[in-house]
């Protein structure tokens, strides 16, 4: 992918505070990379792994918003979400000793989930994913109840983290309530889009 292909890809736009190509991640979407580009996206209870080689300059972004699926292979899930970025990443010539992550999300934005809130089983999913492949974290920021916007350089592994004020947060918190309404009403098979 070049320069020219990334603006085709969906979700790419040209990113004047970052001042290059970007592409946008939606829950459930993955990217990898090895183009000169940010891979972004917002979070709230959601988590996006960021895995990269460093020696080959290639690396990936995914988006998930629910630590487990069973048999599900729904990349709304973090199990398949972590697999396919990884397969991904050793399809395009990453060595898996060489991979290294950063990780980010997990807030507790949705009030009146008191008791094993989503955003927390989302952290220590991905947490205990990565101590079990023995990919080394990093980077980390997890939890509180913040939502985030997160830019990732996947050349580079470079990571710009912006923890959105609280005015955001409604938009975030009204969309991962109606995107969790809908999850109980659709069959999981299929890409899902929140915005």
């Amino acid at each position: 992918m070049n320069a020219v292909s990334a603006s085709l890809e969906p979700g790419s736009y040209y990113d004047p505070v970052l001042q290059t190509h970007a592409i946008k991640l939606l829950p459930a979407d993955y990217r990898v990379t090895d183009q000169p580009l940010a891979l972004v996206t917002l979070l709230g209870s959601c988590v996006a792994a960021c895995l990269f080689d460093p020696l080959l300059g290639v690396g990936g972004m995914n988006h998930f918003m629910l630590p487990g699926g069973g048999s599900d292979v729904c990349s709304r899930y973090g199990a398949h979400a972590m697999e396919l970025l990884i397969n991904d990443l050793l399809k395009r010539g990453v060595r898996r000793s060489r991979l290294q992550a950063k990780v980010f999300g997990g807030g507790n934005v949705l009030s009146g989930f008191y008791s094993d809130p989503i955003g927390t089983r989302n952290a220590g999913f991905v947490l205990e994913y990565l101590a079990a492949e023995r990919i080394p974290l990093m980077a980390q920021d997890l939890g509180d109840i913040h939502p985030r916007k997160v830019c990732f350089f996947p050349q580079t592994g470079r990571t710009l983290v912006k923890r959105l004020p609280s005015a955001r947060n409604d938009v975030i918190v009204d969309a991962e309530r109606a995107y969790y309404g809908r999850l109980a009403r659709e069959p999981s098979s299929g890409s899902v889009e929140l915005f």
